[in-house]
């Protein structure tokens, strides 16, 4: 016996598969839901900016006319006088600019390159001492890609 059922077309299988769907109600409804979803990135981002400080680095404003509670500021000299915490120091030229993201400035020092120290600082404004030969009192911290890198905590200039 054979199968005499005729096989439908191409077309007409197409015509089975597809089919036109409702209009949801939702779509009517977009421009307030793009509204809302803009609301509540806006609010997010701005709750979290509020949260973090909103402008501030732990705490410590960056407006360089302020110092940190204990530090003193001159001509000559700014920092905490904290030798349990600043015990390391070095000697040499503050020049602005640090090495591959590492410091934001660093100390030229008698022997080339090699013997620069790479600094950052949480207490003072290093630039206003930039050119000047200085003794600085710090901490040293993990680099990866400076030979010293220091988190300075006392300058004097001494020359």
């Amino acid at each position: 016996m054979e199968n005499t059922t005729p096989t439908p077309s191409v077309q007409q299988q197409a015509q089975n598969v597809l089919r036109q769907f409702d209009t949801p109600a939702g779509k009517k409804n977009m421009p307030l839901f793009i509204a809302i979803g803009v609301l509540v990135v806006v609010l997010g981002v701005g709750g979290g900016f509020l949260l973090s400080g909103g402008g501030k680095v732990s705490g410590i404003s960056t407006n360089s006319n302020q110092i940190v509670p204990g530090s003193k500021k001159s001509s000559s000299e700014a920092g905490i006088a904290d030798e349990k915490t600043f015990k390391d120091t070095a000697t040499g030229v503050l020049k602005t600019g640090g090495v591959e993201g590492e410091g934001t400035h660093h100390l030229e020092r008698d022997g080339g390159s090699s013997q620069n120290v790479y600094l950052t600082s949480t207490v003072i404004d290093l630039e206003s001492f930039a050119g000047k030969k200085v003794q600085i009192w710090g901490q040293t911290i993990s680099a990866r890609n400076a030979g010293w890198l220091m988190d300075v905590g006392k300058v004097k200039v001494v020359e």
